[in-house]
């Protein structure tokens, strides 16, 4: 499985971390994240795009890209904290969806047989068999869960006369025995698809899907906790997979097939966040960034803090096992500094009423 480079633009790691190669154990040797890029739109059926993705998602930073990220809320560097090494992008034509599939499920495969996560930067939603399945090889059928970000379903049947394309791997992921129906978690769903002949078959496999009315109603956090009780019930790892598309396309445009009335940014974050803090995350894919559509590369930004975020809970998370302790989204990322008598001119993060306002503040060199 020789490494094949960039398919598309420039040969660039994730934020210029360390490469390495599938084809070469040696180079995987100790890795706790692999990530991997999975350049293919030859399931999508609107816009296209989405082949340019991983490059996108790899370089869309106003940083240095030199392999650090230290998170604020966390306290961790995902980037250094954990050995994450880019293995490059998998070889996927386009027009030969049923070739394109196979070499990223043996690609992902290689990752997790050596004991790391992978993370996929798609590309569009149909390689989310390939991924989940990969791992669900190594770990056992039926002992992956998935929780699944999205405005669609992904779980139709035929399309455009083919199994295979953007809106059925969830559906082909059931089938194959790989991943359970009732340990399937949807979340962020909308809109007008799929028909109800399609959502019959979801009831029908027992699977859990909260729309965005749900979520409003009952909050994000609850549908989250909730879900995390379905997902870790007799299953050994969580897979993740998040369609960029689960954002009202103000937050996130550059996709293939955007629908009003999403997350926000921030929510998706949070959640992404809480996931790989509270759950055992075996695989992560990112997907349906499509830069063609992307305005001021907003969807790129999300899309690579999504990585980010998932990256630094999964450090955080792994430092708490180590160290005993307990991280929540309410600690202070930030440590408060308040004056004392060796250190008075440093300002407390409280608003003191008995400092002046800033109007009634003298400029520098002013006196009043």
């Amino acid at each position: 499985m020789p490494r094949y480079g960039a398919q598309f633009g420039p040969d660039i790691t994730y934020l210029g971390i360390d490469r390495c190669a599938l084809d070469d154990p040696a180079s995987l040797a100790g890795a706790d994240v692999v990530v991997l890029g999975a350049p293919f739109d030859g399931g999508t059926s609107h816009r296209p795009g989405t082949r340019f993705g991983p490059q996108a998602i790899r370089m869309t930073d106003y940083l240095a890209h030199d392999g650090s990220r230290p998170s604020l809320a966390l306290r961790t560097d995902g980037l250094r904290d954990l050995r994450v090494l880019d293995a490059g992008d998998v070889e996927m034509y386009s027009g030969d969806i049923e070739t394109a599939l196979p070499a990223l499920e043996a690609a992902v495969e290689t990752v997790a047989r050596a004991g790391a996560i992978p993370v996929v930067l798609g590309g569009d939603h149909s390689i989310a068999f390939a991924d989940a399945k990969g791992v669900a090889n190594v770990l056992g059928h039926g002992r992956v869960s998935m929780i699944h970000f999205d405005a669609h379903a992904d779980t139709g049947d035929i399309e455009f006369g083919s199994l295979w394309g953007h809106g059925q791997p969830m559906r082909r992921l059931i089938e194959s025995g790989a991943l359970r129906g009732d340990r399937f978690l949807q979340i962020g769903l909308r809109g007008y698809w799929p028909p109800p002949e399609t959502l019959d078959w979801m009831a029908a496999q027992r699977m859990r899907a909260y729309e965005m009315t749900e979520i409003g109603h009952r909050g994000l956090d609850a549908c989250l906790t909730e879900a995390f009780g379905i997902a870790t019930d007799e299953c050994d790892g969580v897979f993740l997979s998040v369609d960029i598309d689960v954002c009202d396309p103000g937050h996130a445009p550059g996709t293939g097939t955007p629908e009003p009335g999403g997350l926000t940014a921030r929510q998706l974050l949070d959640s992404v966040r809480r996931i790989c803090l509270e759950l055992p995350v075996v695989g992560v894919d990112v997907v349906e960034v499509s830069p063609p559509y992307d305005h001021a590369d907003i969807t790129a930004a999300l899309a690579n803090r999504v990585v980010l975020e998932a990256l630094s809970a999964i450090a955080r998370r792994r430092r708490d096992a180590r160290d005993g302790t307990m991280s929540s989204p309410a600690d202070p990322g930030i440590p408060s500094r308040t004056p004392s008598a060796a250190d008075p001119g440093i300002p407390s993060r409280a608003w003191d009423p008995s400092l002046p306002l800033l109007a009634d503040r003298p400029l520098p060199g002013e006196a009043r």
